[in-house]
């Protein structure tokens, strides 16, 4: 049996914060390590050790969600952060991916959805509310040029990147090692400037790869 996902909840309103707090204790393979009413509660309390994923709200007092998912992503890059809030406009987005938010959920998902987010999150990839990817999409234009160095390999790891899936599906579909999948994500990052997969994935769709056969 595998180690449970450790979460911490940062909410700064009680009732949904408790809510999640027991909703996420529904969740198989879940477990809630710590819960925070601001954004530098969430920082402490991964300081302290136990984390894998954070779960973040946005909008908070003494430090906001954005500014606590940068420092946290920055200062702790092992632990992920998942945004859960009630905010889907592109500037909140936008602000959060930069700051190295790993998915992006509302607060309209459901147990099931939450469920499944932490999880992909946990495992290193992008998760982002129906709603949130349309948004993404819709605001990348295509470029049809340049590619910033990336050999054909690198093209196609940053197209299944896109698509979702983790570096093991990765290294099953293209029949190489894990180690080589890491290593190409490393090249590809460095060239195209990304920090994380979230942004990985925005510049591929900017750049029209994530659609390409």
């Amino acid at each position: 049996m595998s180690d449970p996902i450790r979460v911490v909840v940062a909410d700064d309103q009680q009732v949904m914060r408790e809510g999640l707090v027991a909703l996420l204790g529904l969740i198989d393979g879940v477990e809630v390590t710590g819960a925070a009413a601001n954004g530098l509660e969430a920082v402490e309390l991964v300081a302290g050790g136990n984390v894998d994923v954070v779960l973040m709200d946005l909008r908070m007092p003494v430090l906001d969600g954005t500014e606590a998912t940068a420092r946290i992503t920055a200062e702790f890059p092992d632990v992920a952060v998942l945004v859960l809030t009630t905010y889907a406009d592109d500037a909140s987005i936008a602000n959060a991916l930069r700051a190295g938010a790993r998915g992006y959920l509302t607060k309209d998902a459901g147990r099931v959805e939450i469920g499944a987010a932490l999880r992909s999150t946990a495992a290193g990839q992008s998760t982002f509310d129906p709603e949130v990817s349309k948004r993404l999409i819709a605001g990348l234009a295509p470029e049809s040029s340049g590619s910033d160095g990336l050999t054909a390999r690198e093209t196609e790891v940053l197209r299944l990147i896109a698509r979702g899936l983790s570096n093991p599906e990765i290294a099953g579909k293209l029949f190489i090692s894990e180690a080589t999948v890491k290593t190409h994500i490393n090249n590809t990052f460095a060239k195209i400037g990304a920090r994380h997969r979230a942004e990985a994935v925005r510049y591929a769709y900017r750049k029209g790869i994530a659609s390409d056969p």
